[in-house]
């Protein structure tokens, strides 16, 4: 499971640095689906980190007693966020939190989004007040048919979401006027989800709207490509449809969701409520592990 003792997140990095001015966050609580969970920037166990992960590792390496949660699950609806998720987020009463919900609503073939932009609003009223920082994006999308197809939906989730921002006091990473994060390379075999490249750049996007000094250009474009052949090309359709098209198709039919029978990596379903996790030693340098923290107000455990 993301973030637990047993992994190192990017255990090279203590980045450039800081200015006395730069704004400390110390703690931080992620909200949302898929993207936010970490798929599918994969690790050698079989299990994601993702750019929540990451950018909660740079914020903890310069921050005494940080701590973090991610309540993210593959496959929620905007409708199950604001349910399952919201209450437990506020609760935890961190200094940023984080949402992005609503793509899954609106890339399915029956979408009602005005009913998506309510609930979306329900759970933003519910985060904002307890945090001195929300941020909401916009969603990147992978160049292709797909994105065309859908794309009136996404602007007008996103257009939606400028709104909130600007009622609430919230901070909006527009990733989806990112060309680069178009660009095919980034994203899995699935084509719905980011590769371990495209999550760093997201923490680099969200890392800079922070107001944090810059890294790298998370906007760089990558090398030209060589455009694979018709036989590589037909093969990696194939390969899609087999095994990622197909079973998403099953479980729209079947009525199920990857995110069945899941929980967020930092939800304790025995307590019914959310925890925070620490880094195993306190800063200065790298975040080698983390462990659950624990203070009398949270309960105490494996971080996993």
């Amino acid at each position: 499971m993301p973030m637990n003792a047993t992994h190192p997140e990017n255990p090279e990095h203590t980045g450039p640095a800081q200015p006395a001015d730069a704004p400390v966050f110390t703690s931080f609580v992620a909200v949302g689906d898929s993207f936010t969970e970490g798929m599918s920037d994969l690790l050698p166990d079989g299990s994601y980190r993702g750019w929540a992960d990451l950018l909660a590792t740079r914020l903890a390496a310069r921050t005494p007693g940080f701590r973090y949660a991610n309540l993210a699950v593959r496959g929620k609806l905007i409708g199950q966020i604001a349910d399952e998720q919201a209450a437990p987020a506020a609760a935890l009463g961190a200094d940023l939190v984080t949402l992005v919900g609503g793509l899954n609503d609106v890339l399915r073939p029956k979408c009602d989004v005005d009913l998506v932009c309510a609930r979306l609003a329900e759970t933003v009223e519910r985060l904002a007040p307890g945090c001195r920082q929300l941020v909401l994006m916009r969603s990147p999308g992978r160049r292709g048919p797909v994105l065309e197809r859908f794309r009136p939906r996404m602007e007008r989730l996103f257009g939606f979401i400028d709104e909130l921002a600007e009622r609430h006091g919230a901070l909006v990473v527009d990733l989806f006027g990112a060309e680069v994060l178009g660009d095919s390379r980034l994203w899995a075999e699935d084509r719905l989800h980011l590769n371990a490249e495209g999550h760093r750049r997201v923490a680099e996007a969200v890392w800079q709207a922070l107001g944090l000094p810059p890294e790298s250009d998370w906007r760089k474009p990558l090398p030209p490509a060589v455009r694979p052949g018709w036989a590589t090309r037909r093969s990696s359709d194939l390969r899609f449809a087999r095994e990622h098209l197909g079973p998403w198709i099953g479980r729209r039919l079947t009525g199920r969701s990857s995110g069945d029978g899941r929980a967020g990596a930092h939800f304790s379903t025995a307590l019914g409520e959310a925890y925070f996790v620490t880094p195993a030693a306190e800063p200065p340098g790298c975040v080698t592990g983390w462990r659950r923290w624990t203070d009398g107000t949270v309960a105490s455990g494996p971080s996993s």
